[in-house]
């Protein structure tokens, strides 16, 4: 159980990182790769918001309901 616990967790970490990245680059704030369709493209923001929230919900079911 703790190493599904261990292996949902950084699973959940990296979905938190690339929503972030989403945001960043539907922003424009984190213009890479420069030729990137996803630059200065509100919906990614959304888009972004959302996988980093259900990266936090993942992190969370993770550490609470297996232990």
């Amino acid at each position: 159980m703790q190493a599904l616990r261990t292996i949902l967790s950084i699973l959940g970490v990296l979905i938190v990182l690339m929503g972030l990245v989403w945001i960043g680059q539907g922003s424009g704030y984190f213009p890479y790769p420069a030729s990137s369709f996803m630059i200065n493209q509100s919906p990614w923001m959304l888009r972004g918001a959302l996988t980093a929230v259900a990266g936090i919900i993942l992190i969370v079911v993770a550490l609470r309901a297996l232990r």
